[in-house]
Parts: structure tokens; C-alpha cells; sequence
């Protein structure tokens, strides 16, 4: 899902949770609740994140949503 991939991205990228929260002017806490979802997503937050990773914010949110829907359509 989109907050397992956050995760794998920052991971991906060598960056440590306090890293990107330095980053996103948030504290750590607040963003591995981002990571874990106890916090929600915002669009305004994944622009941020993105731009961080040189991605298009939809990247996060898409490709997961692509896969969804051709699981659905497979089982069909």
C-alpha cells in the first residue's frame, strides 16, 4: 500500500525518517505516523515528498491503485 511504499522509498533513497522530517519542517514523530497510518496522507504532503525524491506526487498514490485494479480484474 502507499504507506509501505513511503517507507520503501525513503529507504530506497538512504534517508532516515528524521531526515526527511528535517526535510519536510515536521517532526519525526509526526512523520512515521505518515509511514504507519495514523496520520492521513495529504496531497500538499506527497507534492513535498516527491519533490524530495525528484518523483510526480501521483507515483505514490498511482501505482499501488494500478496494481489494485488489474488484481481485481485477473480474479474476474
Amino acid at each position: 500500500m502507499m504507506y509501505q511504499k513511503l517507507r520503501d522509498i525513503r529507504k530506497n533513497h538512504g534517508y532516515k525518517a528524521k531526515q526527511m522530517a528535517d526535510k519536510l519542517g515536521i517532526s519525526k514523530s509526526f512523520y512515521l505516523q505518515l509511514e504507519t497510518r495514523y496520520r492521513r496522507l495529504s496531497y500538499d504532503m506527497a507534492v513535498k515528498i516527491a519533490k524530495i525524491f525528484n518523483m510526480q506526487p501521483d507515483e505514490i498514490f498511482y501505482e499501488d491503485h494500478l496494481r489494485d485494479e488489474k488484481e481485481k480484474t485477473s480474479k474476474n
